[in-house]
């Protein structure tokens, strides 16, 4: 990417969270970033202050539309069976570590997801999943992500994601298209 052709102009005051110390500030009108990557519906842009991410509802403030990704349907009511799972981890696929350009599943970060009834048509997921370091500011901030992007599953009422530390993480358990996409094969 040109760093020209991606430069913007903030329209508006826009939240962003820093990267990699996850904390939410706000960038005022009329700062400049530079968009250096977008995946998952959010844009990672260099900023002053350093790396930041700006979630895609705040696309508006950069001069862009919402990235699209692939989204579950907007029905989130009541659901014959439980959410199909295909979904679900279509869903976590659409989340990225904002420094790295692999979605979470992908680099082998998610452990597991759990669907239970917790009454009849509504079910609730359950995700453990780790960081690439114990140390990332960032894990809340992609727990949210995941969070949010399960939740448009239909049949899904409620959503809870956890960061684990066991077991470690390690470049082992990224997928042979991970490994791929960071030139580790």
């Amino acid at each position: 990417m040109s760093e020209d052709i991606n430069r913007r102009v903030l329209d508006r005051d826009c939240e962003a969270v820093l990267i990699p110390g996850g904390e939410t500030v706000t960038l005022p009108k009329e700062t400049t970033v530079v968009i250096s990557q977008v995946l998952g519906g959010s844009y990672t842009v260099m900023t002053p202050h350093g790396l930041a991410r700006i979630a895609g509802e705040n696309a508006d403030a950069l001069g862009e539309e919402p990235p699209e990704y692939e989204s579950g349907s907007s029905d989130t009511g009541a659901h014959d069976g439980p959410p199909e799972s295909e979904a679900l981890w279509n869903q976590l696929k659409n989340v990225y570590d904002p420094e790295i350009p692999v979605n979470i599943v992908d680099l082998g970060l998610v452990y597991s997801c759990e669907v239970a009834e917790v009454e009849p048509g509504f079910h609730r997921v359950d995700v453990k999943m780790t960081l690439t370091a114990p140390g990332c500011g960032m894990g809340p901030a992609i727990a949210a992500d995941a969070k949010a992007k399960i939740l448009s599953v239909p049949g899904v009422k409620d959503a809870e994601v956890e960061i684990v530390w066991d077991p470690p993480w390690n470049q082992e358990m990224i997928s042979e298209e991970g490994k791929m996409k960071l030139g580790l094969i």
